[in-house]
């Protein structure tokens, strides 16, 4: 599993690079390709420059797949892999789809398309804790007309919503009112996976029609479908599509369940998926990569559920 934008913060990757030559010759990659040092901005921020979503998303990008890369050298490679929205770029260049370089000039544009398709202000993001996605759904229909879409479907307690401003404040308001545990407004810098992304995903689908994408080498269960893919053309139009359409997470991770995964590893900065993870389905394992000292922690518990699974073939 690999994160998207939330999971940034100052120093993500650091050890990494300092530790692993693995990590390290990525880092080094995406300076010479981006043209300006991401890797700086990643190991010492400032954080206001890296909140910037043209920033964030090469620099998750560039951890995620460092990270990645370190676990491939220790001998881990995936059966199935998924991102959360900017997260299924890092999952397809781990699938052998998409070059990294060319995934990290496609997600710096990225970056800009969506900043520059709402000014600011007129757009927000907020999370809604402890309702059903059905009842947030019908909260949205209700708030605005069409201005607020449920964006993240997370987990069976939380959903993520975006659209216009002020329809989202009023959704923040009629949630609360019906009994959610939390709502509250995401400090975001544009309204990802909603229609005024429309901009975005026009200006986006033009790179992402003139990059070349290869056959999958490890299945990806894609944002908007929630289902298996393995071929190039069919990870472009999800990547064209998901920009203005819900991130489908929950039903990605019980597609995965559903074809006999029980291990999960999130490879990236933070353990926002891993936490997700748990209200999905507490029964599966749940590991995560992000520095020296998880890596370790990821092989260990790798290792022991590797000998826990032969025991029991054994018997």
């Amino acid at each position: 599993m690999f994160p998207g934008q939330g999971s940034q913060y100052a120093g993500m990757g650091k050890e990494l690079a300092e530790s692993f030559p693995a990590a390290r010759e990525i880092f080094e990659e995406a300076d010479r390709v981006l043209g300006f040092s991401i890797s700086q901005l990643c190991f010492s921020g400032p954080e206001e420059a890296l909140k910037l979503t043209e920033n964030t998303q090469p620099a998750l990008l560039t951890a995620s797949v460092a990270a990645y890369h370190v676990l491939e050298q220790k001998g881990v490679r995936p059966d199935y892999v998924a991102g959360h929205s900017l997260g299924e770029y890092s999952a397809l260049v781990a699938a052998g789809a998409l070059k990294f370089a060319d995934a990290l000039r496609l997600v710096r544009k990225r970056g800009q398309y969506m900043q520059e398709a709402v000014p600011p202000g007129e757009g927000a993001m907020a999370a809604i804790l402890g309702m059903r996605p059905g009842q947030v759904a019908e909260i949205c229909r209700k708030a605005a007309d069409g201005k607020v879409m449920p964006a993240n479907l997370n987990s069976p307690e939380q959903t993520v919503i975006s659209g216009h401003s002020a329809a989202v404040k009023s959704a923040v308001e009629q949630a609360s009112a019906a009994g959610a545990k939390r709502a509250v407004v995401l400090p975001v810098s544009a309204p990802f996976h909603s229609e005024l992304m429309r901009p975005a995903q026009e200006r986006l689908q033009e790179d992402l029609r003139a990059i070349e994408f290869s056959s999958l080498k490890i299945p990806l269960v894609t944002n908007v479908d929630a289902g298996v893919i393995t071929s190039g053309a069919e990870a472009r139009e999800a990547l064209i599509r998901q920009v203005t359409l819900p991130v489908r997470w929950e039903e990605s991770i019980r597609e995965l369940i559903e074809q006999g995964t029980t291990t999960f590893v999130e490879v990236g900065p933070g353990r926002v998926l891993s936490g997700l993870l748990r209200q999905i389905d507490r029964s599966v394992h749940s590991l995560n990569v992000e520095d020296a000292k998880s890596l370790q922690a990821a092989l260990d518990r790798l290792a022991q559920i590797r000998g826990e699974e032969t025991e029991v073939e054994a018997s």
